[in-house]
């Protein structure tokens, strides 16, 4: 019996393909888990860029119409 059967030898490598086959899957799910939070987290940055976008455009707006009025008050 030192010689192990081919049938025991298939056995453990199946057994051996399951257990990395269920690392696998967990690996996968924390992956999957880290893309969702990184798409959310990259959603809200470009939501906050947007907004500050939309402000220094309103600024930029402003720039020249207080030119313009410091220049007739001087």
């Amino acid at each position: 019996m030192s010689n192990p059967s081919q049938i025991d030898q298939i056995a453990e490598r199946v057994e051996r393909l399951l257990v990395r086959y269920e690392e696998l899957q967990r690996t996968n799910a924390l992956l999957v888990s880290q893309v969702e939070a990184l798409s959310q987290e990259r959603d809200s940055l470009k939501s906050r860029l947007g907004t500050a976008r939309a402000r220094m455009d309103a600024l930029l707006e402003r720039l020249p119409e207080a030119m313009a009025a410091q220049k007739t008050t001087s």
